[in-house]
């Protein structure tokens, strides 16, 4: 098995588990409220949740670090070209963003919460919003990655379900800033269930890998063997 095989099937299987998790923190962690009161309100009534959700979102963050590193250094036909090497690459810088909002929210933010602090909760919160517009940057990665999927020889997801990516993953890019910097309350809505539908094939695309250079790697040993 290359190096490229053993990457690729190894990114796959991770970025399988990072979307898993991701659809799952999506589901419960729901549209951000444009007024920070209310927000902070919707945290205080679902004070447990909000924490579990948000420890989860950081270690579903870090596993996709550790698929799109995996990917970078596989040398693989997914980094072929500048533009799925770049997308690739955005792919953790995107992450660790947002993941320290993830880690920030789950405790210093839960703290406020907690205090009922409504100045160190508007701190708190802004540090952590201004972080995760790298999440916005992840889901155009995605989009482009989606992107190149649909357009290549090797799919491994339906061109149906690729574009399907391309279009989630450029709609939470879109939805991201027009809920969060603009208070747009559909804009976050649009966002969150974009995403969702983002880690769905991210999920199946993920699979997909894994399973293909499974079978690559089969076909090839038993053309050795002969």
């Amino acid at each position: 098995m290359s190096n490229a095989d053993t990457g690729m099937r190894v990114a796959g299987a991770w970025l399988a588990i990072a979307s898993v998790l991701l659809g799952l923190v999506l589901i419960g962690h729901g549209p951000i409220h444009p007024d920070l009161a209310h927000q902070m309100q919707v945290i205080a009534n679902g004070a447990t949740l909000w924490v579990v959700v948000h420890w989860a979102a950081a270690a579903a963050l870090s596993l996709f670090v550790v698929a799109s590193l995996i990917v970078l250094t596989a040398g693989s036909r997914l980094t072929e070209r500048w533009w799925t090497l770049s997308a690739w690459a955005v792919v953790p810088v995107g992450a660790l963003w947002t993941m320290t909002t993830a880690v920030a929210e789950a405790t210093t933010v839960a703290d406020a919460v907690a205090a009922n602090d409504m100045a160190r909760f508007t701190t708190w919160w802004a540090f952590a919003e201004g972080k995760a517009n790298g999440f916005m940057f992840l889901c155009l990665a995605v989009a482009v990655i989606a992107g190149n999927e649909a357009l290549s020889r090797q799919q491994v997801t339906p061109t149906w379900a690729s574009l399907v990516g391309v279009v989630a993953g450029l709609a939470a890019f879109v939805g991201w800033p027009l809920g969060m910097w603009f208070g747009i309350g559909l804009g976050s809505l649009v966002w969150v269930a974009s995403s969702f539908v983002m880690a769905l094939w991210t999920l199946w695309f993920g699979l997909g890998l894994a399973r293909a250079e499974i079978g690559v790697s089969t076909a090839r040993s038993a053309r050795s063997s002969a």
